[in-house]
């Protein structure tokens, strides 16, 4: 677990190419899962947040198995573990990386009304629903630090 550095863009990106379709398609459709990764996976997208030092990376010899990426403030905009990977610890450790960067009292997540799975993760995770707009719910919880 760590910061993304500029030589991580093109393992995070491939990462997305590989995961994020297979993982949105059965939420919100075939071509808005392909959207999701020309829009967010893609190089200068993932390159501006890593130079900003928005992201962090799990990784597992020498390929990119988790991303973390956070926006301006306290909110977490990507959380993704690879999928033979999840219920292994690190889901939680990737937001506590995320949080180890933030300065708030509260920690904001969001994902897609579909994405149960990431509500029960989020929920066990101690978030708690603070709405519901557009599609997206959005959940906080105390920021801890480790």
């Amino acid at each position: 677990m760590r910061d993304a550095q500029p030589e991580d863009v093109a393992g995070i990106c491939l990462f997305g190419e590989k995961h994020i379709p297979a993982h949105y398609a059965p939420l919100i459709g075939e071509e808005a899962a392909h959207d999701q990764v020309r829009t967010y996976w893609n190089e200068a997208h993932v390159a501006s947040a890593v130079a900003r030092g928005l992201v962090v990376v799990a990784e597992r010899q020498g390929e990119v198995v988790g991303v973390g990426q956070r926006g301006p403030g306290h909110v977490i905009y990507k959380l993704y573990v690879h999928p033979e990977l999840r219920g292994h610890g690190l889901g939680p450790r990737l937001i506590d990386a995320l949080c180890a960067h933030m300065d708030a009292e509260v920690v904001l997540i969001e994902h897609f009304v579909q994405n149960e799975r990431a509500g029960a993760f989020y929920e066990r995770e101690g978030f708690t629903v603070q709405r519901v707009e557009n599609g997206i719910v959005w959940r906080s919880r105390p920021l801890t630090r480790l």
